[in-house]
């Protein structure tokens, strides 16, 4: 059971982060939730407010070192700890390598990589003191399958994959911390929305037309994972559509 544990989740403010918040505080944890879009936040905080769950909201682009640290130290200051984080903010603007689009490669690294590095770095000195806590990250199908105009988003999923292995070997048997990867397929959330390479429109078109996952079907997910005994970790959870062949 999670019940008055302390989380913190990224990406929060829409689509699964959301879901996940809403998930989690319907469980009754603690919520601290970090995004760019601090009046979206303010929405969620009042949705878990009416459910009679507890929440504080940050500010937090996860490009930047100091944000991650601002928000795990939020909720270290108000609740004294931390016991689940949820690496969920992420971006997903696809295009071919030909088409040189190398500063949305690098957002996606600052933001899928670099963002779950610096979050897990605020968050494992305070599990590690207290010897328990549970680190969810969210990969994607893309870290198992690459496909044409995936590849540095591919590339980039495949490193949390590789991140949170890593992190499990390390920190589950020595200091209790449990770790999951989440591998999700299609999920109706705004994530193609950062696609600016005008020869995807048709694969954006296509993903539309298969019935997708929902946020909050992945939001179950975690709980699954979260609320699992203590003695199991489940390390990674792939979730595809029915529909979804690759």
């Amino acid at each position: 059971m999670i019940k008055d544990q302390v989380a913190v989740i990224t990406g929060a403010s829409s689509g699964i982060g959301y879901a996940t918040a809403l998930a989690i505080a319907k469980a009754g944890a603690k919520v601290a939730i970090g995004a760019r879009r601090s009046e979206k936040l303010e929405h969620l905080k009042k949705e878990i407010e009416k459910i009679g769950g507890e929440c504080i909201s940050v500010s937090c682009d996860v490009t930047k070192r100091s944000d991650c640290e601002n928000l795990v130290n939020a909720a270290i200051k108000k609740w004294n700890k931390i016991d689940i984080l949820v690496n969920n903010a992420g971006l997903m603007p696809l295009s071919f390598v030909k088409n040189l689009k190398i500063d949305e490669w690098e957002q996606m690294i600052d933001v899928n990589i670099k963002g779950v590095m610096y979050c897990t770095s605020a968050a494992i000195p305070h599990m590690i003191k207290q010897n328990s806590g549970h680190i969810v990250n969210i990969s994607s199908i893309a870290g198992r399958v690459v496909f044409p105009a995936g590849s540095v988003y591919c590339a980039t999923k495949f490193a949390v994959w590789a991140f949170s292995e890593g992190l499990r070997q390390e920190l589950s048997v020595r200091n209790n911390i449990r770790v999951t990867t989440i591998e999700p397929g299609i999920v109706d959330t705004e994530l193609t929305n950062t696609i600016t390479d005008k020869s995807l429109e048709s694969f954006v078109k296509h993903s539309k037309t298969i019935q997708s996952l929902k946020a909050e079907d992945i939001a179950n997910s975690i709980i699954f994972a979260l609320q699992s005994p203590p003695h199991m970790n489940v390390n990674e959870i792939t979730i595809r559509p029915t529909t979804q062949e690759k």
